[in-house]
């Protein structure tokens, strides 16, 4: 079904950026812009995911050029989940930002730049053309370096330059794919692309075409061996960008993987047992990196790169149940992954620190923080009947039905060590007592206006509710995962959603 309502989400957040560059130097007016782009900016993709779940998959032309020659714009179940999650996520973020940002950056244009990423990211959700999907990483890339180096301090400068450094790399590849593929099939939709690469009977071309992409998409996902730009990077900014960070860029290479490799190149036996691997890999480095930290910030990093590998597993099984696993996870993930962060950020203003060695005392301080907070904990950790629970079901089930011991071992090590962790984290930040040396220093949150409390505290309990929900209402968040599943293997509705007559002809 055609639908110009698809480009909302993400003209929204670009006019919220540009109004909010006319109000460079009035950081309060950019607060209220912010927070009113992000708004209606939810209700924007709260009702396209509702449009969609209604009336089967939307699709757009720009400029009224008809597929596959003109710039499709799709919304499919996938891809509406995606932008309601970044609406989310956006207002969530906005909202803490407001509090917790300091005015200098938002001088320097932190609201703007913010919107412009968000825009970013719902673009690169519902492009069908692979081509503008590049272009759509290559805007959040520069929006994500931004917003990194914003304040110039020199661990972000080190982190920012790691950062760029690798996803300029992986944006390279990514083109350099793109090249090769335009040229073996005269295309870039890709609808037209999974209808023309599936006719190519040069295989070899095909599948090393195919490993370019996931070489590309693996260093932006931050899969083993190609992760280590991400705990090296996202310890550096402030709590609200690194929220963003930690719940969402990740997960659009992740996304861009998934429609790849189950639109365009459906993996043979060699590439889901590559997948196995590199999920297996990543599940096992990422949960030994986490172990040896005892920074926070550089803890839950670690647990991004390990989580990954719970993505790369449902692809690489291939079935529909543990691709509906992995999306069901993939929801989770990016509430708790953000929300995590941002419990960070008021640890840091509480404390001055997320070093676990110099933290402490935080329940005996804030009862009822501390149990918010273990909320979030104990989610990530996936605590039944918490939401992290019930999509490692699917996979394990998926796993020993594939006869894959080495990746369940995998699974559950990557399980317990999250657990542990988590169990490490309530133990030395909330029961422990403050040790000596740092009862000194000053609670800079405790110090803030109520109505800054309140602001910071909100995104949090929000977020919270979200995963209660998640967790509470398993059954409806799977049989949303299970219809992507099922549009993943079946992927005939969206090719005739975007070409329609054309496959006729």
């Amino acid at each position: 079904m055609i639908d110009n309502f698809i480009i909302l989400p993400v003209l929204v957040h670009m006019f919220t950026a540009i109004i909010a560059i006319f109000f460079w130097q009035k950081v309060n007016i950019q607060r209220v812009i912010s927070i009113l782009g992000s708004s209606i900016g939810l209700v924007l993709s709260l009702k396209l995911f509702l449009k969609t779940q209604g009336t089967g998959i939307l699709t757009m032309q720009a400029g009224d050029w008809q597929a596959p020659f003109g710039i499709t714009f799709v919304s499919d179940t996938f891809s509406s989940v995606l932008v309601l999650l970044t609406g989310i996520v956006a207002i969530s973020v906005s909202l803490f930002s407001t509090a917790a940002v300091s005015t200098n950056r938002i001088r320097y244009g932190y609201f703007a730049i913010f919107h412009f990423l968000i825009m970013g990211l719902n673009g690169a959700f519902l492009t069908g053309d692979i081509f503008n999907l590049y272009v759509w990483f290559e805007i959040v890339i520069i929006s994500s370096f931004v917003l990194m180096t914003l304040g110039g301090r020199k661990p972000q400068m080190e982190g920012a330059i790691k950062y760029v450094a690798m996803n300029m790399l992986a944006s390279i590849i990514f083109l350099t794919a793109i090249g090769i593929l335009y040229g073996i099939t005269g295309s870039l939709n890709m609808a037209d692309l999974a209808v023309k690469v599936a006719q190519i009977e040069n295989r070899g071309l095909v599948n090393v075409t195919g490993l370019l992409f996931f070489v590309g998409f693996g260093i932006k996902s931050a899969v083993f061996p190609l992760y280590f730009w991400l705990p090296s990077s996202y310890h550096t900014p402030p709590s609200s960008i690194a929220a963003l960070f930690g719940g969402l860029l990740t997960k659009v290479g992740i996304y861009a993987m998934f429609r790849i490799f189950t639109l365009i190149f459906v993996p043979d036996h060699f590439m889901m047992n590559l997948f196995i691997i590199v999920a297996i890999m990543t599940l096992v480095t990422g949960a030994l990196g986490a172990i040896s930290k005892n920074s926070m910030r550089r803890m839950f990093s670690y647990l991004i790169v390990c989580h990954i590998g719970y993505f790369i597993a449902g692809l690489g099984l291939f079935t529909e149940i543990a691709i509906a696993g992995a999306i069901f996870y993939l929801i989770h993930d990016i509430i708790v992954k953000t929300n995590l962060f941002l419990v960070s950020g008021i640890i840091y203003k509480a404390r001055g620190s997320t070093d676990l060695r110099r933290l402490g005392g935080f329940y005996k301080d804030y009862p009822k923080l501390s149990i918010l907070f273990a909320i979030v904990l104990f989610s990530l950790a996936g605590i039944p009947p918490l939401s992290g629970f019930w999509p490692k079901i699917n996979l394990f089930q998926a796993t020993l039905t594939a006869n894959s011991f080495i990746l369940i071992l995998a699974l559950i090590f990557a399980s317990f060590i999250t657990l542990y962790l988590i169990a490490k984290i309530w133990l030395e930040v909330f029961w422990k007592g403050l040790p000596k040396g740092d009862i000194e220093k000053g609670d800079e949150f405790e110090d803030l206006p109520g109505e800054k409390k309140f602001v910071l505290i909100l995104p949090v309990v929000s977020l919270a509710a979200v995963s209660i929900f998640i967790g509470f209402g398993a059954e409806y968040v799977m049989k949303i995962s299970q219809k992507i599943a099922v549009e993943m293997i079946d992927t005939q509705p969206y090719i005739h959603a975007v070409l329609g007559d054309l496959l006729s002809k």
